[in-house]
């Protein structure tokens, strides 16, 4: 199981269990610990995992944070746990503020079980700095997320390598963050100040000011939805190219292809890609999954190359079914399966990413 099936899992946990879930011991029981163990930590190793960690600040005295994680002896994540839905904000973090500056840790993570907020040293050493540089969202992450988490996983834990991104993804999360305020909230003058500034030539005065708060708003919505509209128009737009597998298939699909208007490419055949596609994302690229179009069928090839079929949709009005390729040998068989709606096809995931991984170092 890798680790995005474990915080699939997880995950899953969480959602049964929240509602019982009501303090910080419970939280370090059900939630925390099962993530460090999904990292490859050895939870019940107290030279990896050590709990109630003790170590004295200033005139602070017996003061513990939660957990300290250590490899090779080194202690290398401190993790303070709140309860859920606890504000996470570095401000709310007195404990792990304090022991980041006595330990050689260079990575403190704030938690409720659900969210882990990443904090480091970039802007002063051996100070947390005020904004995190990470989150992950056990209820709201992508395959991005899961990759940047994967860092921090024992296996591939390189202090290095994610110092040298921190930076960025620190102030990447933070311009996100800004943009998001401008997007939802009233722009700020600065903004419609500067955009004023590029089509306006007059004084900026409080009622110029007022107008173009309105229209610099109104702006940002019409821009995101010609771009959503613009991307849903590219997605649905297909490709009507035949896939020939026999000499009779091969005959009746180039005589379709003559006439285009005998292939009718149908939102269902377009959607069971899209969702091809996302199965096939956990391990490969996923412009390599391209859709074929013919009169018989529709076909999902890797690298758009009908030597490399990874699945056929056959529907129609009366029933959907999904053909899978898997090599046997030097044959490609094909296994047949009836969906009862397009959806189904996630009961199909495994098998799907066995047909796409037999391409993936497999010469065209």
């Amino acid at each position: 199981m890798d680790l995005k099936d474990k915080l699939d899992e997880l995950s899953s946990r969480i959602k049964r269990q929240l509602e019982h879930v009501k303090t910080e011991e419970a939280v370090k029981t059900a939630f925390v610990l099962p993530f460090l163990n999904s990292l490859g930590y050895d939870v019940f190793n107290p030279a990896e995992v050590v709990p109630e960690l003790t170590a004295d600040h200033g005139v602070k005295k017996g003061e513990k944070v939660d957990y300290a994680v250590k490899l090779h002896d080194q202690i290398v994540m401190l993790i303070e746990c709140k309860q859920p839905g606890a504000p996470l904000e570095a401000k709310h973090a007195g404990q792990l503020f304090r022991y980041f500056s006595v330990t050689e840790a260079r990575f403190g993570v704030l938690t409720d079980g659900i969210r882990y907020v990443f904090f480091s040293d970039l802007d002063k050493e051996n100070k947390m700095d005020e904004r995190a540089f990470f989150e992950f969202d056990l209820n709201d992450y992508s395959d991005s997320d899961v990759e940047e988490l994967k860092k921090f996983a024992k296996a591939f834990f390189d202090l290095e390598t994610i110092i040298s991104t921190a930076s960025n993804l620190k102030y990447t999360r933070g311009l996100v963050n800004e943009i998001r305020k401008e997007l939802t909230d009233a722009p700020s003058e600065e903004l419609v100040r500067v955009l004023c500034s590029r089509v306006y030539d007059g004084r900026f005065t409080a009622q110029v000011k007022d107008q173009f708060t309105g229209l610099v708003k109104k702006a940002f919505e019409t821009f995101l939805l010609e771009s959503i509209n613009a991307k849903l128009k590219s997605a649905f737009a297909p490709d009507r190219v035949n896939m020939p597998v026999n000499p009779a298939e091969a005959a009746e699909n180039e005589t379709a292809s003559s006439n285009s208007s005998e292939i009718d490419t149908t939102l269902e055949e377009l959607e069971a890609h899209r969702i091809i596609q996302a199965i096939g994302a956990e391990i490969t690229d996923v412009e390599h999954i391209v859709i074929r179009d013919a009169k018989s069928y529709c076909a999902i090839l890797y690298d758009d190359n009908n030597r490399k079929p990874i699945a056929r949709l056959y529907f129609n009005k009366k029933k959907l079914a999904i053909g899978i390729f898997i090599t046997n040998g030097s044959e490609k068989e094909e296994s047949r399966f009836e969906l009862v709606k397009v959806t189904d096809l996630f009961k199909h995931k495994a098998l799907l990413l066995e047909s796409i991984q037999q391409y993936l170092a497999t010469p065209a």
